[in-house]
């Protein structure tokens, strides 16, 4: 399901954000998920970027050095306010 939610976000490029704050844990299938979206968002001239992640999903983000591969934002609206260059 989400797999096909982010292929549709992310198929006519642009940057999508991903929001994870309501995300307690990832596992390796989730970040398989979160990388190939990030594959084809480039690969359509666009962007995949990740929002609020909670501690326990930054730490996996962190360990996994993910971290250096997605642009991680600390809420929702930094992504926007980032996007858009109008702070909220």
């Amino acid at each position: 399901m989400l797999r096909g939610e982010l292929a549709d976000a992310v198929v006519s490029g642009g940057k999508t954000v991903v929001d994870l704050g309501e995300v307690e844990f990832c596992d390796s299938t989730g970040l398989g998920v979160l990388l190939a979206a990030l594959k084809q968002a480039r690969g359509n001239n666009g962007d995949l970027e990740l929002a609020a992640p909670r501690p326990a999903v930054r730490r996996i983000l962190q360990i996994t050095g993910l971290d250096e591969v997605f642009t991680i934002h600390e809420s929702v609206d930094t992504f926007v306010a980032t996007a858009t260059g109008v702070a909220t």
